[in-house]
């Protein structure tokens, strides 16, 4: 897998991520064992994708 592919799949699942926390926010009986665990999988990859991302700017 191209490291463009890699960060377009990374960018995708951080999305992904996004949008489950909004949902998991909205409910009112919200579990902060979820709510943190999809916070911090998102700083991974986050911190991933800002790895990668100045090799791809040259």
């Amino acid at each position: 897998m191209s490291i463009d592919a890699h960060l377009a799949s990374l960018e995708k699942k951080h999305g992904e991520l996004e949008a489950k926390l909004r949902v998991v926010l909205s409910q009112p009986s919200s579990h902060t064992e979820t709510i943190v665990d999809i916070k911090r999988r998102k700083l991974r990859l986050k911190d991933e994708i800002s790895r990668l991302r100045p090799h791809t700017e040259h």
